[in-house]
């Protein structure tokens, strides 16, 4: 079975129509970065609040501290750092990445102190509980003694435990805006596949109706000199194969029924061609599961005209044989034929087998089996496809 390429489900569908620079305006990021750090602000306060069993003014002054100070650090390295170390060559990236670690946490340490200093010379201080005087002691220390390496390594738990969270989600954020565009990439690319595809497979039909009507036509109008009673009979079998080429195959899907109408069609208009003897046979079974079910038209449509055109040119044996079954909605084709040369070229009509394959993982990805078998004597094509989800 092939695989698919792009995921298709409800919430991924939901991602690759998501706009993220229409949503995400200059206002509404301002709104969301604001409301993620109330939030945390909250958080904190009433981690102060009941933990520690301090003031409210208290929980408010080290609450507003730390959101500050997160605040600082965060936006250094997401908007000044981070797009530096992107749009730097490799080493250079990798240097000032290595770098801006030790960085910020030299910063949110520096930022901490200073707001120490800051509490200290406005008379703030934490009178009881298990901080009683922390603001003081750390006033009280010389800034050399703040930022030394001891230190910095003894609070780098307590920075990644506070910063942790935003840094998640905004590299969420990002994962999720860059995926989101790779999606829609794949989605548009896989689109224009399957638009040209559908182009080709239009251009194949234009090119079956020259070719087979010099043919049928022939065969009519010998047909028609010895007054054959199979006219009229051929007559409706031309008819229905060009109504079906001109309307019914410009779906993407058609009824099992009416594409394997075409088939016996065309395999009972090309058999006119070659003598009554010759070894031409074709068995559909499985008619009963036919109801409901759909398939991609002209699928099978290249290989059957290949073989008319490249088989029964054996001088021992010719042959040609297609059989087709439908079982548990599955779709099952073979077809082989005699052959003596090495087929250098599978296009014909502009269309090749190469593009029935695409067409097959595009409109049915994960749910079908291709093997071609050739040698110097005989061709054989095996295709099985899930028509489970049609």
């Amino acid at each position: 079975m092939q695989n698919t390429n792009i995921p298709s489900s409800y919430f991924i569908n939901k991602i690759i129509r998501f706009d993220f620079d229409h949503f995400f305006t200059q206002q509404n990021r301002i709104f969301l970065h604001f409301l993620m750090w109330i939030s945390f602000s909250i958080l904190l306060f009433l981690s102060y609040k009941l933990a520690y069993h301090l003031s409210n003014f208290n929980s408010f002054i080290l609450t507003l501290r730390m959101a500050l100070v997160n605040a600082s650090v965060f936006y250094l390295f997401f908007y000044f750092l981070l797009p530096k170390i992107i749009s730097g060559k490799r080493l250079q990236s990798i240097g000032l990445f290595i770098f801006s670690l030790p960085f910020c946490i030299f910063m949110w340490t520096l930022l901490t102190y200073a707001f120490s200093l800051l509490y200290h010379q406005l008379g703030f201080e934490i009178q009881n509980g298990e901080l009683k005087g922390a603001i003081s002691n750390a006033a009280a220390q010389t800034i050399f003694q703040t930022i030394s390496l001891k230190r910095m390594l003894s609070q780098t738990i307590i920075i990644i435990s506070l910063l942790s969270p935003f840094f998640f989600i905004k590299i969420l954020y990002e994962i999720s805006k860059l995926y989101r565009k790779n999606l829609k990439i794949q989605s548009e690319k896989s689109a224009l596949e399957i638009e040209n595809i559908n182009i080709e497979r239009d251009f194949l039909k234009s090119q079956l109706n020259p070719h087979f009507l010099f043919n049928t036509l022939n065969n009519l109008y010998s047909l028609a000199l010895k007054k054959d009673h199979m006219l009229p009979e051929v007559i409706l079998n031309l008819s229905e194969i060009m109504s079906y080429t001109l309307y019914e195959s410009n779906s993407d899907k058609v009824s099992v029924e009416k594409e394997f109408a075409f088939l016996k069609n065309y395999f009972e208009l090309e058999k006119m061609r070659y003598p009554k003897g010759s070894e031409i046979q074709y068995e559909i079974e499985g008619e009963a599961h036919f109801k409901s079910l759909k398939i991609a038209p002209l699928l099978t449509f290249i290989f059957i005209e290949n073989a008319f055109k490249y088989g029964l040119k054996s001088n021992h044996k010719p042959y040609l044989k297609m059989h087709i079954n439908i079982h548990n909605r599955i779709f099952e084709f073979s077809l082989i034929n005699d052959f003596e040369q090495v087929l250098k070229t599978d296009k014909v009509g502009g269309i090749g087998i190469e593009n029935i394959r695409k067409r097959l993982q595009l409109l049915y990805p994960g749910q079908y089996e291709l093997q071609i078998k050739n040698d110097d004597y005989k061709f054989e094509v095996i295709l099985k496809i899930n028509l489970e989800n049609q």
